[in-house]
């Protein structure tokens, strides 16, 4: 696969973004989709996105993200970059979310008491497919 240039844009009725590649902090602000406003901040360090003013997730270091998808319930898109990545998102407040990498159940995390979901995933330029699933 390869990053995304256009750092956000839709693919099949999904988002893409993230530029894991980029030496200086690039970002998109005001990007419409499904009547929702999104922004992007992103580069080798870090990407982070934004949903009407609301942090959605965050990945340390930079990442690309394909086909990603988010419901209250549930969670899935692919990820590629470098190294050991740490991923954070905003969700409710403590509850249960099961986390799957490629088909494999790798446990159940409880979110914070400010809704913080963190796990980390060691990637690569192969994309690996991430679910996350309200289970509680």
């Amino acid at each position: 696969m390869s990053v995304v240039k256009e750092i956000i844009k839709i693919e099949n009725d999904s988002l893409c973004f993230g530029n894991y590649l980029l030496e200086e902090k690039n970002k998109v602000d005001n990007f419409i989709f499904e009547n929702d406003k999104y922004k992007v901040k992103t580069y080798n360090k870090i990407t982070r996105l934004e949903k009407n003013d609301k942090l959605i997730m965050e990945t340390i270091p930079g990442s690309t993200i394909r086909n990603f998808n988010m419901s209250e319930k549930k969670i899935y898109f692919s990820a590629e970059g470098l190294d050991d990545t740490q991923i954070t998102f905003d969700l409710q407040v403590n509850k249960n979310y099961e986390i799957e990498i490629d088909n494999i159940l790798i446990g159940t995390e409880k979110s914070s008491a400010f809704g913080k979901l963190c796990f980390s995933v060691n990637l690569s330029d192969t994309p690996k497919d991430i679910k996350i699933r309200l289970v509680d």
